[in-house]
């Protein structure tokens, strides 16, 4: 891990640089997934056998997964996990209950009427990841802000295997609600979601964490759906003092980089000696970590320590770098909440670990990556829904404020725009 003193604007330098370094390698992607979107497009299910047999190698003759399927892989988990999980799925409910909206309507002024309806989104499409984790908590994460915004129906895709799809995931699905599952990842489960097939029906919008394809096939079909957000590698700053305990914060910068070699483990701190403890300490535990490769890959190219004059300067980089998911274990953590204006997810204190946000906590953990916390959210309950406005003005209402709409059209050259609000009045 390296230990750096910088300033601010030098963290903007090698945030620039390492972006720079991403964008550089995606541009093959970008053009290979867009000649496989194109093609699922054209030939639907063949297309997606055809790349379903090269890059998962399996062959499927049905790519839907059945009530029995399913069924019977809630039944062969182990009761502890069916526990885990209806645990988390109510931290996750009740926090996300919270934050529905509603509709109203307001009639301040005589003669009109303004309002505001929300409705949800018709049929969602939720990616749910495979490869080297899966991840039955991401099914949580997603489907069940969707669910309490009333969408009805919501369709998962995951990768196949040989063996079928991970049980786990599969009992996820049926603890959540997930209307239907289907086994097809990777772009294709993009472009089956965005366009449909003979066999999926597509949807209105795309959410879910996914690899570098999937992210780049999502950003791809925006527009013919929607979706959550354009998520890069996994994340976690810790800002620390020099009180904070050391194996704490390595264990949780760990806790990151273990996802894949391109995530970002950062610390921030006033301490030099802090973060020469924590280097030593992410050392010591990367050897016995079962993902040690992805983890000393992700830790080497990115895992930073980086040394900074004052809390309030830590707290600059923190803003500057927006991350996904940040940690603030200093003395009185609450008492800097109002410091931080950029980052997907805090976590306060030496007990509020971030893995708790991942599985338990409530918060959602779909989360904004790559410095987007400075203008994005985490997913939550609004992602799923719709607003429209609505209007009502009688005759009179419409003559009081009409001279305004009249020469607001005519000064934007709009003539039709103002002769429809004057021929209401033509005949008096």
């Amino acid at each position: 891990m390296k230990i750096e003193k910088m300033t601010v604007d030098a963290v903007r330098n090698l945030l620039s640089e390492w972006d720079q370094g991403e964008a550089t390698s995606h541009q093959a992607i970008e053009t290979q997934v867009s000649e496989m979107l194109q093609k699922i497009k054209i030939e639907g299910d063949t297309a997606i056998r055809s790349y379903t047999e090269t890059y998962d190698h399996v062959t499927l003759a049905d790519f839907r997964v059945s009530e029995a399927e399913i069924d019977a892989a809630y039944q062969s988990v182990e009761p502890a996990f069916i526990q885990a999980m209806t645990h988390a799925k109510r931290n996750i409910t009740s926090y996300h209950e919270q934050q529905k909206r509603h509709n109203y309507m307001d009639a301040n002024e005589p003669g009109i009427i303004r309002g505001q309806l929300i409705r949800p989104i018709a049929a969602v499409g939720v990616y749910v990841p495979g490869g080297t984790a899966a991840y039955p908590s991401s099914v949580l994460m997603n489907v069940l802000p969707a669910k309490i915004a009333g969408v009805p129906r919501i369709t998962m895709v995951t990768p196949p295997s040989e063996t079928g799809v991970n049980p786990y995931i599969l009992a996820a699905a049926k603890i959540a609600g997930v209307t239907e599952v289907y086994q097809v990842g990777g772009v294709q489960a993009i472009a089956a979601l965005a366009y449909g097939t003979e066999s999926i029906t597509a949807v209105d919008k795309i959410v879910g964490p996914g690899n570098v394809y999937v992210a780049t096939a999502k950003k791809q079909v925006f527009g013919q759906v929607g979706i959550d957000m354009i998520a890069g590698p996994s994340e976690v700053v810790v800002v620390a003092d020099a009180c904070a305990n050391p194996r704490f914060i390595a264990a949780d910068l760990l806790s990151q980089a273990e996802h894949d070699q391109r995530s970002r483990a950062i610390l921030v701190t006033p301490s030099l000696q802090q973060a020469t403890a924590v280097a030593a300490e992410v050392e010591k535990q990367l050897r016995d970590l079962p993902r040690e490769a992805i983890a000393r890959e992700a830790i080497a190219t990115y895992g930073t320590a980086i040394v900074v004059n004052s809390l309030a300067e830590a707290f600059e980089v923190v803003n500057v770098i927006a991350p996904e998911h940040l940690e603030v274990q200093v003395t009185d953590a609450m008492s800097h909440l109002a410091a931080i204006h950029n980052a997907g997810s805090i976590f306060l204190g030496a007990y509020a670990s971030e893995p708790l946000g991942d599985y338990l906590a409530g918060p959602n953990h779909v989360l904004p990556t790559s410095g987007t916390a400075r203008f994005f959210s985490g997913l939550n309950v609004d992602d799923f829904c719709k607003k429209s406005s609505f209007i009502s003005y009688t005759k009179d209402a419409l003559k009081r404020d009409m001279n305004d709409v009249i020469y607001l059209a005519e000064k934007e050259g709009l003539d039709a725009h103002a002769r429809a609000i004057k021929i209401r009045f033509e005949e008096e």
